[in-house]
């Protein structure tokens, strides 16, 4: 025998061989549907008996195996069934000749046979015949299975005939001697009457039996029978059929100890709707029956348990059976099913140690020269049974042996596809899979190199199918699992390889379904590059949405009443799965920062990255990098834009790789840190660039909120300088810009007076609103008015006697510079501080916020806030190095003096209200005297007497001074202009006035009028009268102080003035007084006034003068002498106009 059945099992040895063969041309899916059929009929119970008939078919038994029939009675083939085609009468002689042909093949061994013939009606069709079954086609044929059960029953009647003919005893009868063909030629001329001689036939012959019994259903018949065999075969060293015998023994009693089966099987299939004795339906095997049929008693069961082996005997005595095997070279096969069979009892026994030493055996086996593909069938058959002991490695090892046998250079056409199948299924046994993410879990598993081996055998047996989808995903799915592992050569050579594949067939994301339904995943590059970090980005400042803050329940939170509540605590959830708490804007370009390096020792270049999301329709803008050769990380910023509003989840990204695309998803990557992926997505906004008339600055404001700054522009002016803003609102987003709100921040610690910067919104409110495309003009104008205060120890070396005067006749004009030229370099270290202090730029910055909305995030309540930086610097223009005040000649007037200082380097006039031009060189320094009418401050507000409000008391008295300063300015109005650079501007004296200034500035509370004839006498004015006629004379007080004054006495002395400092009050001879000289005034209350009339007779012409004294009192002591000045009275007398006479 030199065909193995590796599929034999020990349970095989109760069953009877049945060959089905088609004759003719029968289509081969028509004979393999009724072979299905038939072969389903694989036991029967035996009508009036409880023994069970199991069949074993096969389409194709070699006939030299049958020759080993009467050594194992299982090997025989007993039953023949043949499946033809005859479409008509004339064909059917020949196809019946056929018939009896195919049955010589297995003539001398056959029990019975069957023909079954398809498509023949007629006459003959209606003849009946036991062994032929007529059928007009293969879908009417619904007696297939009664049939064969028919046949089956046929087949028993012969075994159970030879059985009970073997088994009688007939001493007279000489008992033959069973052989093994092989063994033919060395018994010939034996001593036939020999003792040894007739113990090998009587041995031989109770093994044949106990072969009988077992296939006839007798299982305590056939131990009984094996157990009388192996004592006689062994007392003559019959070493073959004792080893037969052995195993016989050996499978009686595993079909008592594993009724379910050695071989996987399916369980045992009832025929004739007969039920299996209790013992056979609780065994699932035959009952041990005596010949006639009837149950056998306990003492049959007892005898049965005691003649079969233990689980551990059996495979003792298939081991020793086999060993006795091993002594015949031509009983390799017989060794080689032994170790199958045993091997199957072991992987039931769970012994997989033992079993693999059979296995062992059977490796080392050595049969005839194995054609290629029985070689491929031995080495599949060893995998598998290394499979079902556990010795998974060792399975892969063997099957990986037979997928390379079949591709072997001796076939002709290999059978690459029957090798690349093979192959997938070494692959649990090495621990791999065809899943990338089994290799994302943990640590890798199993050996790198071996996998790597195969993974290769894998593409180039994808590539000799012609499959270039399955080399590219082979390829990807090797470098993403085995990066680690490969030398920086490989990773070269495979990436070249996958390059050359994907340039015929690029690498895509849809699962390969091979042909038997196995299904191969994708395989994303995330590895190529290795991505550490996710990070979606706010949007920049300038675009970022903000929520239109509501008034009622600002402060409440929804999510929960409590302050703590450790189920919100603990219930966080995936990081990833966390929202973000900034919003991204439909329509706006929203980023995504990934940080990545690249692992590969060349330059990596990755085409067409994207942004995988879900929940919200998403524009992804792909971008393309090259990452160079092991580089550290490095930032890349993938962008997109969502079309709609809601919920967007970034799910992962996707790249383009050597030709591979892949999405990689951040769930299969647990190593990726990120800072949420959930994302809202707003309405629509309107976007807004500024442009400035001024230069970009280079300085960059950081305002203390943290927000920002879009724009920075800069411009440097003259102190008290002005100039426009001009700003240009482009909307350059596709909504309506609705609405606008402006503010400003000043961000400078310098003292500024007045309105830094001003606008007027309205004009620019009149453009709204705005469509895309369009630019509305904003102007802001700038006003810098720092303090033109200098300290007087800068300007020491200014004499008083040198400063020239303007407006007042004072003293002659000096000038003097101190401020040296840039180039000019300072003597000693106090001289450059000096200076330092008079060229000091300062700075002055400001943040303009505009706040702007429109479109549908309008509507909702969102608007977006720009920011421009401005960037000031002040240069000095002129400094007031000193002031003080001089009494003009009237009482409600007052000369202002101030020294002016020109700190720039051009020449510069200085002007103010109602005086002439002053010019000043370039460092120069000239007096100003300015005529002012003094100020009423009695309506600013005072500062507060309670304690309460003492801490406020300071802030009050800084704005009722500021208040003054501002008053007194506005009045005075200088300013300076420098016309070489035509540029010009405002000097203020608010940062300069003291308080001795204020109060010499200040309108006296109390408020005298002196009235003449009607005409209020002060300063110069000169009240005309006539001699001789009586002229009014009127004292009125008005008080404006807080509380009441007086009473008041005063004196009036009238007297001439000679202009040479005499004065002359001996004028009784020329005035007189009607009345007294001396005014009573009662007293005043606030806000109230009292006045109080005389007159005057002049006798003489001439100019005449009136010197008002107080009476000395309480009421004039206790007041301030700055309220008790009286305005001076000139009155000229002059001839009486005589009267016309007509």
């Amino acid at each position: 025998m030199s065909v193995p059945d590796y599929m034999q099992c020990a349970e095989d040895h109760q069953t009877l061989l049945v060959v089905v063969q088609p004759i003719g041309i029968v289509p081969e899916e028509s004979f393999f549907r009724i072979y299905k059929r038939i072969s389903a009929v694989s036991q029967v119970n035996v009508r009036d008996s409880q023994r069970v008939l199991y069949i074993r078919y096969r389409h194709h038994y070699p006939p030299e195996n049958n020759e080993w029939g009467d050594f194992q009675t299982h090997r025989k083939v007993v039953g023949l069934i043949t499946i033809t085609e005859c479409s008509s009468a004339k064909e059917w002689p020949q196809t019946f000749e056929k018939f009896h042909l195919q049955k010589e093949m297995y003539g001398s061994t056959l029990y019975d046979s069957r023909l079954f013939v398809f498509g023949l009606q007629g006459e003959i069709a209606e003849q009946p015949r036991t062994d032929v079954a007529f059928y007009p086609s293969y879908d009417e044929c619904e007696t297939v299975e009664k049939r064969i059960e028919d046949f089956i029953e046929s087949l028993f009647i012969v075994l159970e005939s030879k059985r009970l003919d073997r088994a009688t005893d007939k001493s007279g009868d000489k008992i033959p001697l069973l052989c093994v063909p092989f063994e033919k030629k060395d018994f010939v001329g034996l001593d036939t009457d020999s003792r040894h001689y007739k113990k090998r036939c009587q041995g031989r012959m109770r093994k044949h039996v106990g072969d009988l019994c077992l296939q006839a259903g007798m299982l305590q018949d056939s131990l009984v029978h094996y157990h009388m065999a192996v004592e006689l075969l062994r007392s003559v060293n019959d070493f073959l059929w004792l080893g037969a015998a052995l195993e016989g023994l050996c499978s009686a009693s595993v079909i008592y100890h594993y009724p379910g089966g050695t071989g996987g099987k399916v369980g045992p299939r009832r025929a004739q709707g007969g039920s299996l004795s209790a013992e056979a339906g609780n065994r699932h095997r035959p009952g041990a029956l005596t010949s006639n049929g009837i149950n056998a008693d306990t003492s049959a069961e007892i005898g049965r348990a005691k003649n079969c082996l233990s689980p551990e005997d059996i495979i003792e005595k298939y081991k020793e059976a086999i060993s006795y095997y091993g002594k015949y070279k031509n009983a390799g096969v017989i060794e080689l099913e032994a170790c199958v069979k045993a091997v199957r009892v072991l992987a039931i026994q769970k012994r997989s140690m033992e079993a693999s030493e059979f296995l062992q055996n059977a490796v080392y086996i050595n049969l005839r020269q194995l054609s290629e593909e029985e070689k491929i069938q031995r080495y599949s058959i060893l995998s598998e049974l290394y499979e079902c002991i556990g010795f998974h490695r060792k399975s892969a090892f063997f099957k990986r042996i037979a997928a390379m046998q079949c591709a072997a250079p001796s076939i002709p056409e290999p059978g690459w596809r029957a090798c690349y199948k093979l192959l997938l299924e070494t692959l649990p046994g090495y621990s791999l899979s065809l899943d990338p993410q089994d290799f994302s879990k943990g640590t890798h598993r199993g050996w790198a190199a071996v996998q790597m081996r195969l993974l290769h055998e894998l593409v180039y047996a994808s590539r000799r199918m012609g499959n270039p989808a399955l080399c590219v995903r082979h390829l990807s799915f090797l470098l993403q699992t085995m990066l680690d592992f490969l030398s920086d050569q490989e990773k070269k050579d495979v990436t070249q390889s996958l390059e050359s594949y994907t340039a015929k067939c690029p690498g895509t994301m849809e699962v390969i379904t091979l042909p038997d339904g196995l299904k191969l995943p994708p395989v994303p590059f995330t590895k190529l590059p290795i991505v550490k970090s996710v990070k979606l980005l706010n949007l920049p400042t300038s675009l970022r949405p903000h929520k239109v803050k509501s008034l009622l329940g600002q402060n409440v939170s929804t999510k929960s009443p409590f302050i703590y509540s450790p189920i919100i605590a603990h219930s966080r959830g995936e990081e990833r799965n966390k929202k973000i708490d900034f919003q991204w804007v439909q329509g706006d370009v929203c980023e995504v920062q990934l940080m990545v390096y690249n692992p590969m020792p060349f330059e990596l270049r990755v085409e067409n990255m994207g942004l995988l999301t879900t929940g919200v329709e998403f524009e992804s803008l792909p971008a393309a990098l090259s990452l160079p050769a092991e580089s550290g990380l490095y930032p890349v910023t993938l962008v997109g834009v969502p079309q709609t509003t809601g919920q967007i989840t970034v799910n992962g990204y996707h790249t383009s790789v050597f030709g591979v695309f892949s999405d990689c998803l951040l769930d299969h990557l647990p190593g990726v840190k990120t800072n949420g992926c959930t994302v809202e997505v707003i309405p629509a906004l309107p976007r807004v660039q500024i442009s400035t008339s001024l230069p970009r600055s280079a300085h960059t404001l950081q305002p203390s909120s943290g927000d920002e700054i879009s724009t920075n522009v800069s411009v440097q002016l003259y102190n008290g300088e002005t100039q426009q803003l001009i700003i240009k609102l482009e909307n350059i987003g596709t909504e309506p810009l609705e609405k606008l709100e402006v503010t400003a921040k000043t961000v400078t610690k310098e003292k500024l007076y007045g309105d830094f910067l001003s606008w007027n919104l309205e004009d620019t409110l009149c453009q709204f609103p705005l469509k895309p495309g369009k630019i509305a003009t904003f102007t802001v104008n700038i006003k810098v008015k720092l303090d033109f205060s200098c300290q007087e120890n800068l300007l020491q070396d200014l004499s008083d006697d040198g400063i020239s005067v303007s407006g007042l006749p004072l003293s002659s004009p000096f000038r003097q510079v101190v401020k040296p030229r840039v180039e000019t370099k300072p003597l000693n270290p106090q001289e450059s501080s000096k200076v330092g202090d008079f060229s000091h730029v300062k700075t002055l910055e400001a943040i303009l916020n505009f706040k702007y909305s429109g479109g549908p995030g309008h509507a909702e309540g969102y608007y977006r806030n720009l920011a421009l930086g401005l960037h000031v610097e002040v240069e000095p223009s002129v400094f007031f190095t000193r002031i003080s005040t001089l009494p003009a000649t009237s009482t409600r007037q007052c000369h202002l003096l101030l020294d002016v200082f020109n700190s720039t380097e051009h020449e510069l006039t200085i002007s103010a209200r109602n005086n002439e031009d002053l010019i000043l060189h370039a460092g120069e320094c000239q007096r100003i005297a300015i005529q002012v009418d003094k100020f009423n401050f009695e309506s600013f507000p005072e500062s507060p007497a309670d304690g309460a409000q003492l801490a406020n008391a300071k802030q009050l008295e800084e704005e009722r001074q500021q208040a003054r300063g501002l008053e007194i300015n506005s009045k005075l109005d200088i300013c300076w202009k420098i016309p070489s650079l035509k540029r010009e501007g405002e000097a203020s004296v608010e940062g300069v006035l003291n308080q001795l200034v204020l109060e010499h500035l200040q309108l006296a509370p109390l408020q005298w009028d002196i009235l003449v004839d009607g005409k209020v006498c002060d300063c110069d004015i000169v009240v005309t009268c006539q001699v001789g006629d009586p002229v009014p004379l009127q004292v009125k007080l008005t008080n404006w102080s807080k509380h009441s004054v007086g009473p008041f006495a005063l004196t009036m002395m009238p007297y001439q003035d000679y202009q040479n400092g005499v004065h002359n009050y001996d004028l009784q001879d020329a005035i007189t007084f009607v009345g007294s000289n001396t005014f009573y005034i009662d007293t005043v209350k606030p806000a109230k006034d009292s006045v109080y009339f005389g007159a005057l007779l002049f006798l003489y012409t001439g100019d005449f003068y009136l010197n008002i004294k107080f009476h000395e009192d309480n009421c004039s002591r206790e007041l301030p002498l700055s309220w008790l000045c009286l305005p001076s009275v000139h009155i000229r007398a002059t001839e009486p106009v005589a009267p016309t006479k007509l």
